[in-house]
């Protein structure tokens, strides 16, 4: 049974940064691509960035290029958003999913599996 875990969501000021970690189980970590979504109340979940199985390819959304970054550690099975200079327009739930092949798509149908999802909350 694949479970993603979410941790590292919080409240934070505009400007400030947090690191979201996901760590995963239950599936050959190191084959897939991974990525983050995130959910806003009332709006559509959006991408924000993915990472291919070795991490040597990453796609960004324009919204957070330059300010989130995306890793992963294989040998831990876990992958992490930097995110720096957060706006409040960045507030939403965040999730972490698994993805169906290697490489990093930015469609939600290139995700099979997802993680119950941390709350971003940005103060302005």
């Amino acid at each position: 049974q694949v479970q993603l875990v979410e941790s590292g969501g919080g409240l934070v000021q505009a400007g400030g940064s947090l690191r979201l970690s996901c760590a995963a189980s239950g599936r050959a970590f190191h084959i897939y691509a991974m990525s983050w979504f995130r959910q806003a109340p009332g709006k559509e979940r959006e991408f924000v960035a993915a990472i291919s199985w070795s991490g040597g390819i990453t796609n960004y959304a324009k919204s957070v290029k330059g300010r989130f970054t995306i890793s992963r550690d294989n040998a831990k099975n876990t992958v992490y958003l930097q995110m720096n200079s957060l706006k409040p327009e960045d507030t939403a739930i965040y999730y972490c999913a698994m993805g169906r092949g290697t490489l990093p798509g930015t469609r939600t149908d290139d995700y099979d599996y997802w993680g119950q999802g941390t709350q971003v909350t940005v103060s302005s």
